[in-house]
């Protein structure tokens, strides 16, 4: 199984869609923005892809249009969790079939099944599978934990090419005397912390949008240019906030739109296009950015 290094700032791509299709035309000029403005990696069919809502051959639709569009020049890490552990291994091997360098491990949702089980899942993805994998720790949707015992018990195994953490800036001491797993921040606003504690990058939201400010944000902490990096995440903080004032991705879609880069905001139910307000309030935010 061969693993990417993967560092600094991954992009969680938006899905676009035009009527009831995916946009493949949005979705390839975004991948070219995303390239432009530095972004280091591409994280298609995650939660901010929609992936809930997209059907498995839209899943290898969108996976497969975006590894042909990056073209080699920045490795993609395909979202193919589920809560089904046959499925998830399923999904994992239609992306390394589609060219993806790794995938994107979230814990299984609703299910809440106890650390083992998350063990056994993870292991599937991977052994099973075929394809390296990034964990992707994030309670509020799963409603479970990724022990730290676990992680480390997953990466004993190899093939564990990072942790997406979004829950806990106090896990990454704790995570980096477990293991040797590269932390990667899941939420933008505590991107600049967690790296300052040792994380290796971010995997952002933000980025669809601003890729240069974000992965220049990135670049600059990891070069531990630190007053650098607290301007820039000074800058982009009230972005990161307005991002999440409604449910993701409705934000990030509509500020695309506002920016060019994709023709429309729709989203799939039960997600709908963000509010009014919220589109005035960020073109309001976006406007020192233009």
């Amino acid at each position: 199984m061969s693993e990417k290094n993967i560092t600094g700032c991954g992009t969680a791509l938006v899905t676009p869609f035009a009527g009831d299709a995916v946009d493949t035309v949005a979705l390839r000029r975004l991948v070219e923005s995303q390239i432009a403005g530095g972004v280091d990696f591409l994280v298609p069919c995650g939660t901010t892809g929609e992936s809930p809502t997209l059907t498995d051959d839209e899943r290898v639709e969108v996976i497969t249009t975006v590894v042909e569009a990056a073209a080699g020049r920045v490795p993609v890490v395909a979202g193919t969790g589920t809560n089904d552990t046959a499925h998830s291994v399923a999904m994992t091997k239609a992306a390394r079939q589609a060219g993806a360098d790794a995938c994107l491990a979230v814990a299984p949702y609703y299910n809440k099944p106890t650390q083992e089980g998350l063990y056994r899942h993870f292991r599937a993805m991977i052994d099973d599978g075929g394809l390296p994998a990034m964990l992707y720790h994030i309670r509020g949707r799963t409603g479970i934990d990724i022990d730290v015992a676990t992680v480390a018990r997953v990466a004993a195994g190899g093939g564990v090419i990072g942790l997406k953490e979004t829950e806990s800036v106090g896990r990454v001491t704790a995570l980096r005397a477990a293991c040797d797993v590269p932390i990667f921040s899941g939420d933008d606003g505590i991107t600049w912390p967690m790296i300052a504690l040792g994380a290796m990058g971010v995997v952002s939201v933000a980025s669809n949008v601003v890729p240069a400010a974000v992965s220049g944000l990135v670049d600059a902490a990891l070069a531990h240019d630190w007053p650098g990096a607290l301007a820039s995440h000074d800058r982009l903080a009230e972005l990161f906030r307005t991002l999440f004032l409604e449910p993701n991705p409705q934000p990030v879609k509509a500020a695309l739109v506002l920016r060019g880069v994709i023709p429309s905001a729709a989203c799939r139910l039960p997600l709908i296009e963000c509010s009014a307000a919220l589109r005035a309030e960020l073109a309001r935010v976006l406007a020192p950015f233009a």
